[in-house]
């Protein structure tokens, strides 16, 4: 999940890098003031606002909601390359990941 920080400190807490161990994940945060903290959060986030809210109005929120939605789990998860994920989609990469992790250690990652 991907989601801009309300609380810097939270996301650089020792108890938020443990949880993302065990969750296998890697957070996206680097050293306080590098360049290329949140690098792939906020390429995301320019991506659905140039691609989707810049080009688009929205009656109600509903509408925005579902747009949003169809945009993430229609287009940016299943197709959309990047280059931090060797050129592969997010929802490839991922199935790349799981596979990877069964092969290893013989069960998938929770």
């Amino acid at each position: 999940m991907l989601r801009r920080p309300l609380e810097p400190k939270q996301y650089t807490s020792i108890a938020f890098g443990q949880r993302c161990a065990q969750a296998g994940v890697r957070p996206s945060t680097g050293r306080t003031g590098t360049c290329f903290d949140n690098a792939i959060t906020e390429s995301f986030f320019a991506s659905l606002e140039c691609e989707l809210i810049d080009r688009r109005t929205f009656r109600t929120r509903s509408e925005a909601e579902r747009a949003v939605f169809a945009y993430i789990e229609g287009f940016y998860n299943p197709r959309r390359r990047h280059s931090a994920n060797g050129q592969l989609s997010p929802a490839e990469y991922e199935r790349r990941h799981v596979i990877k992790s069964i092969q290893e250690d013989g069960y998938a990652a929770a």
